[in-house]
């Protein structure tokens, strides 16, 4: 088995016969793995408490060939998640982003998803209350479109004739927006102009940030994870995503 060093965050860890825990890794240079801590429970584990779901550091793995079950030597602990537990709405989206590379992110390299959430964990770790709304809607976008399914907001995506100005017709089977005469054709989300102008900013990382009042925000939820069940989840069942949406949070 091949030695190798990667940056890793933990997505899930569990507990495997009296002393050992299997953790999936997503990995920046080897994609979502899964390996086994064997010994991590124990008082004297060199793990200690380093396993904990969100965690991030430089992960040690013995890759074997032959099976998809790797061995953890060792992960030296850069980042703990205490802000991320501290707050619902921070904990509710870090998960939710979690479940999703869980769900979507290949065995094989992929440093842009990585580097998303990576950033996705640290962006949710230090955004003030008041833009926690936002942030969390504009992180769970990225990593969205970091992973391919970037949805089509400036031509139809039916026929790729120009949308226009105003309200704007949104299908999340379709994977974005329609115009006018396609939007007749086909059960649609409409957008006021309001609502689009926030959509297109909560989808692009250089724009500001929208101001969401608890109405608005619950919306764009809905549309979010309708969205991601759609072209992410294929029938799977996807908790985290729905605690995300369901939890009455907001600022406070």
């Amino acid at each position: 088995m091949a030695l190798i060093s990667t940056p890793a965050i933990i997505l899930s860890a569990f507990r495997y016969g009296e002393t050992s825990k299997i953790v999936r890794l997503a990995t920046r240079d080897h994609g979502v793995q899964s390996a086994i801590a064997k010994g991590a429970l124990r008082p004297r584990s060199r793990f200690g408490a380093a396993l904990q779901v969100l965690s991030a550091g430089q992960a040690q793995l013995y890759l074997s060939d032959r099976r998809e079950l790797h061995t953890l030597a060792a992960f030296d602990l850069e980042t703990v998640p205490v802000q991320l537990a501290e707050h619902v709405g921070r904990y509710a989206t870090a998960t939710a982003l979690a479940e999703i590379v869980l769900r979507v992110a290949p065995a094989e390299p992929h440093p842009e998803a990585f580097d998303v959430l990576e950033q996705a964990l640290l962006a949710l770790s230090g955004a003030p209350l008041e833009q926690l709304p936002a942030r969390s809607l504009r992180v769970l976008w990225q990593l969205v479109a970091a992973l391919g399914f970037a949805p089509a907001l400036e031509r139809c995506v039916r026929d790729g004739r120009p949308l226009g100005e105003g309200a704007m017709a949104f299908s999340a089977p379709e994977g974005g927006a329609l115009c006018v005469h396609c939007g007749r054709s086909t059960e649609v989300t409409a957008l006021p102009v309001e609502a689009r102008t926030a959509l297109e900013q909560l989808t692009d990382p250089s724009s500001t940030l929208p101001a969401l009042d608890p109405r608005n925000f619950a919306a764009h939820r809905r549309l979010l994870a309708r969205y991601v069940r759609y072209h992410l989840a294929e029938g799977a069942s996807l908790p985290a995503l729905e605690f995300w949406l369901q939890r009455a949070w907001g600022s406070a």
